[in-house]
């Protein structure tokens, strides 16, 4: 029989909420460079720099650990299908931080977890439990409280920022499908290799990529290295604590993201992003809680 979880020792939570700590700010600095990159290149090109820098991290740190030969093809169209959900959230994510204040954008980014409810069981055959359905119903009122979307009006920004959020979601629902075959190593690489091609592709289609300016690189640099160390950081996070415990701390990104954009892009402190956001992480931590008993209860029986 396999014994509860415990609670996680005050030591685990320090180290968890400093990893936590690396994760906020890695995010939080890529959406600073998306902005700084905007002005000169357009959301393929970014991603297609981004990825090149990607490539060489992986490379270096794959040959460094001796992981490279965990590299395989075996589950090529499953990397497929994940990497190009990633791409587009990501891609949708770059342009709305161009469209809307900072704080709104990751205010919808945390529905992510919410969209896999409804994914999970289409790709995992996972059930839908009552409490799931009351996380994402919860979740939906936040999103309606963030986005105050206009039925008469399509704002461009507000759908760029949830379809990244359901991009993230596929991306995270397929992850979950390959790590049960694949290694981290492997997943990183198809992860940076697939979508360099997928950017070069959409970036060049209409004849004309544009070279980064001499000052545009130290960003490309930001935005390559941020989301890898970014998702480390989260990884190591959930080493030490559960996701119950981690998922409040990556919630300190959204009053951070704010005064970053109060700060240097004059955008105000708006009361609905932060109650709607509030609101969705209630809905998530919920989610999380309910499949912390489901768990509990299965080890049990």
């Amino acid at each position: 029989m396999t014994q509860p979880q415990t609670r996680p020792a005050p030591a685990q939570v320090l180290r968890a909420a400093l990893w936590m700590l690396g994760s906020v700010l890695s995010f939080s600095s890529m959406a600073v460079a998306a902005r700084a990159l905007s002005s000169d290149l357009d959301t393929f090109e970014m991603m297609l720099y981004r990825s090149v820098v990607g490539i060489g991290i992986v490379m270096v740190a794959a040959t460094a650990t001796g992981t490279l030969r965990q590299v395989t093809t075996r589950s090529i169209g499953l990397q497929f299908i994940r990497n190009a959900s990633h791409f587009t959230g990501q891609n949708l994510w770059l342009w709305a931080i161009t469209l809307l204040p900072l704080a709104q954008v990751v205010a919808l980014e945390f529905t992510s977890p919410l969209w896999v409810i409804l994914l999970a069981p289409i790709f995992l055959g996972e059930r839908i439990t009552g409490v799931r359905v009351l996380a994402a119903a919860i979740g939906f009122v936040g999103i309606l409280i963030v986005a105050r979307p206009d039925f008469g009006a399509i704002d461009a920004g507000i759908l760029a920022a949830a379809g990244a959020a359901v991009g993230f979601a596929g991306s995270a629902v397929f992850t979950k499908v390959l790590t049960r075959t694949e290694s981290i190593t492997s997943i990183l690489f198809w992860l940076v290799t697939m979508q360099a091609a997928f950017a070069l592709v959409l970036a060049g289609m209409d004849g004309d990529i544009t070279w980064p300016r001499p000052e545009n690189w130290p960003w490309i640099a930001v935005i390559g290295a941020a989301g890898l160390v970014a998702h480390f950081c989260l990884t190591r996070a959930l080493g030490h604590a559960p996701a119950l415990v981690v998922l409040p701390l990556d919630f300190i990104r959204l009053p951070l993201i704010a005064l970053i954009g109060v700060a240097l892009y004059d955008e105000a402190l708006e009361w609905p992003v932060l109650l709607g956001a509030i609101i969705i992480l209630g809905a998530n931590i919920l989610n999380i809680r309910g499949e912390a008993r489901r768990e509990r209860k299965a080890s049990l029986a």
